[in-house]
């Protein structure tokens, strides 16, 4: 028997077992396969070329490469041809895949709701060119289709495409629309993702990379990241970068379970306690003061906290509050200066009390436009302070870095992500500020942007409606108001100015009326003013009945004849014995011509009246 010499040989044999299963059980559980298509397009020929596709394709593949995927095909400047190639030889690589991307850099353009991604070479002459010259989304989909955990199709080509702009419509009804159109993919675990929202252009950026892409070197392939939470973080970068004017988009949707482009390693996570705010009373007593906004207010706080950031905010504040304050009181002393001036001007005054009525009124302007610039800077600063209190630059600050965002607090519990449409964004508190300081570019908001939507900014944006022709809600600013006002670039609402002040420019001037006009109080008007008319007093009437009575009427025909004699200028009710039916004026007033009297024409040398040359007189035989 041999079997003692074959003993040695069966134990090893087992240990070579063992250590082979260690082997497997040691191997790491995302051992899968990781493919790549990059294209980027910028040297097109029939249109001026883009510069940034190129540098954006090639910062994609590097940092692919960088996160160890095991095939990165990088091509640059593909006609039809070779991009018809380049697809074919993906599809074969993605055929044992378990993540397959695609990222495309360069033109595209929608013809009747279908994408199409446009070659170098592509003249598209005709809008049913692009059947034959371009490649549809449908036949980039089918590169990625074998893959088994992810199909990823990523397009930074939402530009503005000349050649829609250029090419001959042969049918009416066919549609050639801006950007890319929306797509809902058919098969499953597949995303697409956009570099702005269906509909709507993306912006190159003004550097070498566009800011999508930017973003997207920066989040996507973050260990352990889910693909889903990548781009979340991509369009919050991108609508940062670009004031809100361009919103990426994914369309799709995945499982429940996290699908991440670089698996995450095992780590140790030391959680430490957030140490406390010194600064937490002081801002939540500002706060407090803020929204009572008037001086009281403010000298409580600095009472409290007479030092520090939010004290000096404090005292902006107060400096914002006595500029508006005393523009209020320059601007009604020039109000007055300016009427006195009118005045005196109107009643022929002395020159001398003239000459220091203008004096003073061009004083009192100079003042009031001193205290209105006062009050724009004080205003301007406390705006300014405001953005950089503390808790406003932690909600500007740079995103997490890798690191941070693949050990995330365990005791906080991960929110639910919309999976077809990444929803986070800007507050509804940095929106109304953001529509605030755009509603004052346009002249339509006097108030500052301190983000409290009040009825002084619902009238402001009521103004904007009107003289915009827009529609909006005026109780509630969204983004959808913040983009439209942000499109005009000059001043929407007119410059309202203070009774005796007309627009001029973007400045209120005052009204200097000619000598004998007066500015009125109803349209803002310079006017002759108007002939007040004659009354006659108890007095006129004595010495008129002086005149026209004999001395020995009786008293009680004096009652009589006052009723008989109506205002000035007016035909008496109805004649007594005592007058003749004809009116005569004269120093003491008018009165009608007593019987037996007639009127006679008279010049200034006879006798006549001293205005004018000459008049009627009463003459009695």
């Amino acid at each position: 028997m041999n079997w003692p010499r074959f003993q040695p040989s069966f134990s090893g044999f087992r240990h070579l077992l063992l250590a082979l299963g260690l082997l497997l059980v040691c191997q790491p559980a995302f051992a899968e396969k990781r493919v790549a298509l990059v294209i980027g397009n910028s040297a097109y020929q029939t249109v001026a070329p883009l510069p940034n596709p190129g540098n954006d394709a090639a910062l994609i593949a590097q940092t692919l490469k960088d996160a160890g995927f095991d095939v990165v095909d990088a091509r640059y400047n593909l006609p039809a041809q070779e991009t018809r190639q380049a697809l074919r030889e993906f599809a074969d690589q993605a055929q044992d895949a378990d993540i397959a991307v695609i990222y495309y850099a360069g033109h595209g353009i929608e013809v009747d709701g279908q994408n199409y991604l446009v070659p170098i070479d592509a003249k598209l002459e005709r809008d049913t060119d692009v059947y034959d010259e371009g490649f549809s989304l449908d036949r980039v989909m089918v590169a990625v289709e074998p893959a088994k955990q992810l199909r990823l199709v990523i397009l930074d080509a939402c530009r503005d495409n000349p050649f829609a702009k250029v090419m001959k419509r042969t049918l009416a009804t066919r549609a050639v629309g801006l950007g890319l159109a929306k797509i809902e993919p058919s098969s499953p675990n597949t995303l697409i993702a956009y570099s702005a929202k269906a509909g709507s252009t993306a912006q190159d950026g003004a550097g070498k990379n566009s800011p999508f892409t930017v973003a997207l070197a920066r989040h996507l392939t973050t260990p352990g990241l889910d693909v889903r939470k990548a781009f979340g973080f991509v369009r919050d970068d991108v609508l940062k970068i670009t004031s809100n004017r361009q919103e990426p988009f994914v369309y799709g949707s995945l499982g429940g379970d996290d699908v991440a482009l670089v698996p995450a390693a095992p780590r140790v996570v030391t959680q430490m306690q957030p140490l406390p705010n010194p600064q937490t009373e002081a801002r939540n007593d500002y706060e407090l003061a803020l929204q009572i906004g008037n001086k009281a207010a403010f000298n409580a706080f600095l009472a409290q906290h007479p030092d520090g950031f939010y004290a000096s905010l404090a005292k902006l504040q107060l400096d914002k509050i006595t500029a508006g304050e005393a523009h209020m009181t320059a601007t009604e002393t020039a109000r007055l200066a300016e009427q006195e001036r009118a005045r005196l001007a109107a009643q022929g005054a002395q020159d001398d009390a003239q000459a220091k009525a203008d004096a003073d009124a061009k004083a009192a302007e100079a003042a009031r436009l001193a205290a209105e610039k006062a009050k724009q800077v004080a205003q301007d600063q406390a705006a300014a302070a405001e953005l950089k209190r503390p808790d406003k630059l932690a909600e500007l600050a740079p995103a997490p870095t890798s690191s941070a965002r693949s050990a995330p607090d365990k005791s906080v519990p991960d929110k639910a992500t919309n999976v077809a449409a990444l929803t986070t964004g800007p507050s509804q508190a940095d929106i109304t500020k953001s529509v605030q300081v755009e509603l004052r570019r346009v002249g339509c908001l006097d108030a500052a942007a301190d983000g409290d939507w009040d009825a002084t900014s619902k009238r402001s944006l009521a103004l904007f409606n009107r003289h915009a022709g827009t529609k909006f809600d005026v109780n509630l600013p969204s983004s959808d108001v913040l983009d439209a006002i942000r499109q005009k670039q000059a001043r929407v609402c007119p410059v309202v100015c203070e009774h005796g002040f007309r627009a001029d420019g973007e400045h209120c001037a005052r009204i200097v009326c000619a000598e004998g006009f007066l500015l009125n109080d109803d349209d803002n008007e310079c006017e002759k003013p108007r002939n007040k008319t004659v009354k006659r007093d108890d007095e006129d009437r004595r010495r008129h009945r002086e005149r026209t009575v004999p001395a020995d009427r009786p008293a009680g025909e004096l009652s009589h004849l006052d009723s008989e004699i109506g205002v000035a200028g007016s035909r008496p009710p109805r004649m007594s014995r005592a007058v003749s039916g004809q009116i005569v004026c004269d120093d003491g007033g008018c009165r009608p011509v007593s019987r037996g009297c007639h009127l006679e024409f008279r010049t200034t040398a006879q006798g006549g009246p001293r205005e004018g040359g000459g008049g009627n007189v009463e003459v009695c035989r």
